[in-house]
């Protein structure tokens, strides 16, 4: 299995600057992927102009995924803002070269910045398999909710994608490495880079973990490129039969 994260300036609100941005990146990259992962609101910046942005499903955004996976042999995801029943959702969607799709509505929407003021949070977890690894997405904020992505042998492999400022690059990457040693699986957190409308800064970090909180694969700040690593499924395994933590956890309901 190998992941890549894509890490770049996203230009604010111009969805077709992004995809193209997107696709040059990809092209500079010898190897393979499995999966491409991209970062939170990866057509527009963080935006909360849904309304003029919002797209049904399976229209543009979700067209072009399907497009570049055919074309890279890999699955593609990341999140976009999608209308429905008229609704917006800050939408994390995957979709397979063989045309399978798996869409998580974010669940925890920050509150300081309005997001809850014009999204609706996501009600439903999701895990799935793609590939032989089975896969938990969150997306930004919910990172810093731990109890929303405890591990019950569910998953091996947490991917979180983020618009997550330069002035918490710290929490960002305190919180990525904790995920990945409690839950005892990799962890792929995907950032942009650059300044959006707002007067947001952001440096990146994206990083991919391995489940005792060790560095497989990193991006310096403000380098826009890939990050790519290749998760060891038989390791993980070996590590949770010799130090199997999962046993010893609190039994718990998540109320929705």
């Amino acid at each position: 299995m190998r992941i890549s994260i894509v890490q770049y300036d996203i230009v604010w609100e111009d969805k077709e600057a992004n995809f193209d941005r997107i696709e040059k990146i990809i092209s500079g990259s010898k190897a393979g992927s499995d999966i491409i992962i991209l970062p939170e609101m990866f057509t527009t910046g963080f935006s909360m102009n849904a309304g003029s942005l919002a797209e049904e499903p399976g229209s543009l955004t979700s067209a072009w995924m399907s497009d570049l996976a055919v074309s890279s042999d890999a699955a593609v995801c990341g999140s976009y803002i999608v209308r429905e029943r008229g609704l917006f959702f800050n939408r994390w969607i995957f979709v397979t070269p063989g045309g399978e799709t798996y869409i998580y509505d974010k669940r925890h929407l920050f509150s300081m910045g309005g997001e809850d003021k014009v999204f609706s949070a996501g009600k439903e977890r999701l895990v799935f398999s793609f590939r032989g690894i089975r896969i938990f997405p969150i997306v930004c904020y919910d990172l810093r909710f731990p109890v929303w992505s405890r591990n019950r042998d569910e998953y091996d492999l947490l991917i979180c994608s983020a618009n997550w400022p330069a002035r918490r690059m710290l929490v960002w990457d305190t919180l990525l490495r904790a995920r990945a040693i409690e839950n005892q699986c990799f962890v792929a957190g995907s950032n942009r880079l650059g300044k959006d409308a707002t007067g947001l800064e952001y440096t990146g970090g994206s990083i991919i973990y391995g489940a005792s909180g060790e560095v497989l694969a990193g991006l310096p700040s403000e380098h826009e490129g890939l990050v790519e690593a290749e998760p060891d499924l038989a390791q993980l395994s070996d590590l949770r039969k010799k130090f199997p933590v999962m046993k010893d956890a609190d039994d718990f309901t998540i109320k929705v």
